[in-house]
């Protein structure tokens, strides 16, 4: 089979540098590349992709060897039918090595069509090194070989305005841009680059947080054969994601004229304050599978869309989402309750098996993180504790118990500390000392969760049922007395046969 390169693929178009990438990795060419890719085709944006090496060890010499190009299978539910597409990405022009060239690096920014820097360095690639000198070929950390191109593009224009540049960061932290654009500062200051370079990048140039959303499992090596056998080349640098995607930009309106993703009909929203739909990915997708994961594997199942095919435990899923976390929420209802339905159709991909026992490393602090603020919002909101979320934290105390579900041993993998105080407080044979001994761990919650109203005595509460009578039946009860869902649900969950 011939290999994949702009030839043998007939591809003779080709497009102005205008976005330099920090990061050659899955998750880029899978979300960015592939939104610039439609941005061409869809959207005139005529643009094309030059790929920086973050590391000294990377995968740039495969790229180049395809000529940049490679293809992303997208998979999954779209309005509830299925998704499994191929789709050729032809938008990196090529692919550097700083770390072997510095010199072509520093290049690039007396290109003056380029326009855009994109990010994803994981997340500890936004930091500083006091140690890190200017004169470094190339500076040690990502912000500082970000800061050497800053300085050499300004130097190179005299500090044209109109030769800033759009960055956006899309590692994995909340303020990403804040936190990028500080780092940067840092290095202006230590290496003392002058007043007039400093008002350059904070007049002239702009950065920005942003939100990235897209699952994006990699390289498909499961069904790789068949891929080739469709694309008829040979590709190694296929990328699989899920079709849903999200990118949540905090930037002004002149910023989203520029990047035209909308109008190539992406999910790409520009926002004045990037927080709320920060904090609605967190409650809505990470929060429910957090306490999901236990009360489905206890309840006998194994994947997350065996729970949605349950009659009882997608019960749970719904009373958590639609009954409890979007009331803690202050984006529109309908946009929340679209979100929540987007959620369930990736809990539900057909291509994807998520075990839960994966998504049960280091419950507590997931839990502390993603669902008591929900539980605490609620209260506040409601007067009165969220049932779904108690549960689910009794059910992650119930999985930490440890011993067997059927012929399989639990094994929690948390924290030596977090294990140790479940395995004491077992162990004294008293579910209220359990309760107490749980929420009274402040190594944990950073306080006493006693002391919220009724936690103790309804955690306790559900944490007997549990053990009298199992989760299944627990959950079953409770979605029936509460909810009234025992029978006829109020609702229609988006559950599809494969």
């Amino acid at each position: 089979m011939e290999r994949l390169n702009r030839i043998s693929a007939n591809i003779t178009n080709t497009y102005p540098e205008r976005i330099i990438q920090f990061g050659e990795g899955n998750f880029l060419r899978a979300f960015v590349d592939w939104m610039v890719n439609r941005m061409n085709k869809n959207a005139g944006f005529n643009s094309s992709v030059v790929v920086v090496q973050p590391l000294a060890n990377g995968m740039i010499d495969m790229l180049n060897e395809q000529d940049g190009l490679y293809h992303v299978n997208l998979q999954g539910l779209e309005k509830g039918n299925i998704v499994n597409d191929i789709e050729l990405i032809d938008v990196i022009s090529r692919s550097l090595n700083p770390y072997s060239d510095f010199e072509a690096y520093l290049k690039l920014a007396e290109q003056p069509e380029m326009r855009f820097v994109f990010s994803n360095t994981t997340e500890a690639g936004i930091a500083f090194d006091e140690e890190c000198k200017l004169d470094y070929a190339p500076a040690s950390s990502y912000p500082g070989k970000l800061t050497q191109l800053l300085y050499h593009r300004f130097k190179t224009f005299n500090g044209a305005p109109d030769k800033g540049l759009l960055i956006f960061p899309c590692e994995l932290i909340f303020h990403n841009g804040t936190e990028l654009k500080k780092t940067i500062q840092q290095y202006i200051e230590l290496w003392e680059l002058g007043a007039a370079f400093k008002n350059w990048f904070e007049t002239a140039c702009g950065v920005y947080s942003t939100l990235v959303d897209r699952i994006v499992p990699g390289y498909p090596r499961e069904t790789i054969n068949e891929i080739l056998e469709k694309i008829q080349l040979e590709d190694k640098l296929v990328v699989q994601a899920e079709i849903f995607h999200l990118f949540v930009i905090e930037a002004p309106l002149s910023v989203a004229k520029e990047f035209p993703a909308q109008k190539a009909g992406l999910n790409v929203l520009f926002v004045p304050d990037e927080k709320p739909y920060h904090e609605r990915k967190v409650t809505l997708l990470n929060g429910p599978h957090t306490v999901l994961a236990p009360v489905g594997y206890l309840a006998g199942l194994n994947i997350v869309k065996e729970c949605l095919r349950d009659d009882v435990i997608s019960k749970f899923i719904y009373m958590v989402m639609y009954k409890e976390l979007i009331a803690t929420l202050d984006l529109p209802k309908k946009e929340l309750q679209k979100f929540a339905n987007d959620v369930l159709e990736r809990f539900n991909n057909p291509f994807v098996h998520h075990f839960l026992t994966s998504i049960m490393l280091n419950s507590f602090p997931k839990f502390k993180t993603r669902d008591l603020p929900g539980l605490k919002k609620y209260l506040e909101r409601k007067g009165e504790l969220p049932v779904g979320l108690v549960l689910g934290l009794a059910a992650i105390i119930t999985y930490y118990k440890g011993g067997k579900r059927g012929n399989t041993d639990i094994v929690p993998n948390d924290d030596k500390a977090i294990v140790d105080l479940l395995k004491i407080l077992w162990s004294l044979n008293d579910i209220e000392t359990v309760a107490k001994g749980v929420l009274a761990a402040e190594f944990i919650w950073d306080e006493n969760l006693n002391n919220i109203p009724g936690l103790t005595d309804k955690l306790t509460f559900y944490l007997r049922l549990i053990q009298e009578f199992g989760m299944k039946e627990t959950v079953r009860t409770i979605v029936s007395k509460k909810y009234n869902l025992s029978v006829k649900m109020d609702f229609e969950l988006p559950i599809f046969e494969e």
